[in-house]
């Protein structure tokens, strides 16, 4: 049986005046990201509708790697300064279990 990732989901609400800081907040905090051995990709994305509202999604390889090794370890405090400014726009931060259900559409050929 292959062990299941952990999907974080932080949900945000940034005001258009700060969304170029905002996006250039998380462009430095992805280099923790990517340093970091807990974390398996991650990826920001703005809503289209609501031009307020970003997803940011990080998949880790346990709740416990991203709580216990994540954030007690070398690359939180670069992380975290970076995007420190917008901690007050979370709206949601929860982590959830990859089910099984799972597929590719038609579309994807096309890419």
């Amino acid at each position: 049986m292959t062990p299941k990732t952990t999907v974080e989901y932080i949900r945000y609400r940034i005001a258009l005046a700060d969304q170029e800081a905002f996006e250039a907040a998380y462009a430095r905090a992805a280099a923790s990201l990517a340093a970091s051995p807990e974390c398996i990709d991650y990826e920001l994305s703005h809503c289209e509708e609501e031009r307020e509202r970003y997803v940011l999604r990080i998949r880790w390889t346990s709740v416990d790697a991203h709580l216990g090794g994540f954030r007690k370890g070398e690359h939180f405090p670069a992380f975290f300064s970076a995007i420190r400014p917008y901690v007050s726009a979370i709206e949601e931060m929860q982590h959830y279990t990859v089910t099984g259900v799972a597929g590719t559409g038609k579309g994807a050929g096309e890419r």
